[in-house]
């Protein structure tokens, strides 16, 4: 089942797009990322291909393609099978990560107060996305790309709340351990896993606020530590105190309450920082 990339784009796939130029961007966990210039636009080609612990990264190219097409116009995205899984094509985001837009904030050896726009700006495309009925179940730092264009929410690939054909579909088993909140992580251990919620999405905003801004993960676990050690940390110690100055560390703070009900919505969280921009 396993394979290992990266992986060239495969021919039926440069026909599809007729490649000006590519240029690999990353290739982990089972997905090779190109950044590839055609003559109607610059894209994201994704490849998915098996690991040696997960199966569903094959899928997970076509079924982001899938939810895409139902929040941007169809034409801009493209996607199909390949030998090894499922590609994709959608349009390229030119910016930087939130979490490299704050490495000063981290540098700085000091607490210090980013930018309540840019904050407002990740807020904003969760929020959007919420407000068409999806949960995003991977929210990060590095997926929010923030550019001239504005503030980009990508990697859908495990996003919930609508029709996906069952060919692409699979079970939610959890995200980057370091944004989890404490009941996702707790449904994990228990059965192995879980329902992204909107209410999940805005712990994990708060988080990637937390650490982007700090360089601190939301709750204390070695390094070394294995998934399962990581997210029962998580379900049984409160995170980390929020050293964040100002409105924003109180906002992040209600963000990661431990009960999803006390948590403010992705909505609210916009309002909290219009008030304060």
């Amino acid at each position: 089942m396993s394979s290992q990339g990266p992986y060239e784009l495969p021919t039926h796939v440069q026909s599809a797009l007729t490649p000006l130029n590519e240029k690999l961007v990353t290739d982990r966990r089972g997905s090779t990322v190109w950044n590839v210039q055609t003559p109607t636009g610059r894209f994201a080609v994704k490849l998915g291909y098996p690991t040696q612990t997960h199966a569903w990264t094959a899928l997970a190219p076509a079924r982001e393609a899938t939810i895409l097409r139902q929040l941007i116009a169809t034409e801009h995205v493209r996607f199909g099978t390949w030998e090894k899984g499922t590609w994709s094509a959608q349009p390229w985001r030119e910016g930087i990560s939130l979490y490299d837009r704050w490495e000063p904030h981290r540098r700085s050896g000091k607490p210090t107060t980013p930018r309540v726009g840019e904050a407002l700006s990740c807020a904003l495309a969760l929020a959007n996305l919420h407000e068409h009925g999806w949960a995003h179940g991977d929210v990060q730092p590095n997926h929010f790309v923030i550019g001239a264009g504005g503030t980009f929410l990508i990697d859908l690939g495990l996003a919930r709340g609508g029709e996906v054909p069952e060919a692409y579909d699979f079970r939610y088993r959890g995200c980057l351990v370091h944004y989890e909140a404490p009941e996702i992580s707790r449904s994990i251990l228990e059965s192995g896993t879980a329902v992204p919620t909107k209410e999940a999405d805005v712990y994990a905003l708060g988080a990637s606020l937390f650490i982007s801004a700090t360089g601190w993960r939301h709750v204390s676990y070695p390094d070394d530590a294995d998934r399962r050690d990581q997210r029962q940390a998580i379900v049984d110690k409160p995170h980390r105190p929020i050293t964040v100055p100002g409105m924003l560390g109180k906002l992040i703070e209600q963000m990661m309450s431990r009960e999803p009900a006390d948590r403010p919505t992705s909505s609210e969280v916009c309002e909290a920082l219009r008030s304060a921009h």
